[in-house]
């Protein structure tokens, strides 16, 4: 079982958790963060030779959480122009284009090995869809997609992988290839989500930002910071909000608090 709620309060931290958080202060060395940030593409790529195409789940729940994807037609079969940003191995992809039929996806994804298993995909076809290797904060997407040619981007559980000083450099690339008036939909972890709270002392890079034992990296998103970012690129804000669940594992007695930001920025 599991209940959900969206608003902007964020979630309130138990005292045992707030006294966690509090004591752990210890950053990692400067020299390691280095490494991680000239590795993350290494650790990407072996993150997806160690799990192939099993460690995430489709996600069938896209166009349920983002109605947008329909809503933003003008008319019932027009066909849309998308791009996922950070496509993984496809799990949201495909479900996507097996669900709406007149949608053409451009998708893009850090690793050269998870682009490698979308091609491989049985369900791949160009007429459908153009996936690519991109690094989004170096590599300019209109090298692969024609600027103000996309209706929709979707941008999920990818930004929070990114150095915080370097999330403005995706959001101003995205910019380019967005229509005005388009929007990307967000969807990310959120500050005080389950996955923040279980990493262990020697974790910490940063104010809300961690490394796993992989080597890939985490930042929980707060509203005000996330609303700021997209902001200061030049978009304009429709919704932004936590969605905050508890959910419940009956067999072993736990209830786990996930947290996730989800939200739409428009191109004006």
């Amino acid at each position: 079982g599991a209940f959900q709620k969206k608003g902007h309060s964020a979630r309130v931290l138990s005292p045992e958790e707030a006294e966690r958080l509090a004591k752990d202060q210890v950053l990692v060395s400067e020299f390691k963060q280095l490494k991680l940030e000239k590795e993350a593409q290494k650790n990407w790529d072996l993150f997806y030779k160690r799990n192939s195409t099993n460690f995430f789940k489709d996600r069938h729940w896209t166009t349920r959480e983002f109605q947008e994807l329909k809503a933003c037609r003008e008319f019932a079969d027009q066909k849309l122009t998308i791009l996922e940003a950070g496509c993984g191995v496809g799990n949201c992809l495909f479900p996507l284009l097996e669900e709406d039929l007149n949608i053409f996806a451009y998708a893009c994804d850090f690793s050269p090995r998870a682009v490698e298993y979308v091609k491989k995909n049985a369900l791949y076809s160009t007429e459908r869809c153009k996936v690519f290797q991109c690094d989004l904060t170096k590599d300019d997407l209109l090298d692969n997609i024609p600027a103000d040619s996309v209706d929709v981007v979707t941008l999920i559980f990818v930004l929070s992988a990114i150095h915080p000083d370097k999330m403005h450099l995706v959001l101003r690339n995205i910019y380019k290839v967005l229509k005005p008036g388009k929007c990307v939909l967000f969807r990310d972890y959120g500050l005080y989500d389950h996955t923040m709270l279980r990493f262990k002392s020697g974790s910490k890079l940063g104010e809300n930002f961690y490394v796993r034992q992989d080597g890939t990296r985490s930042y929980p998103f707060t509203e005000e910071f996330l609303s700021q970012l997209f902001k200061a690129e030049g978009y304009e804000q429709v919704v932004n909000e936590y969605v905050q669940r508890e959910t419940v594992n009956r067999k072993e007695d736990l209830r786990v608090p996930r947290v996730f930001l989800q939200s739409k920025f428009q191109k004006p």
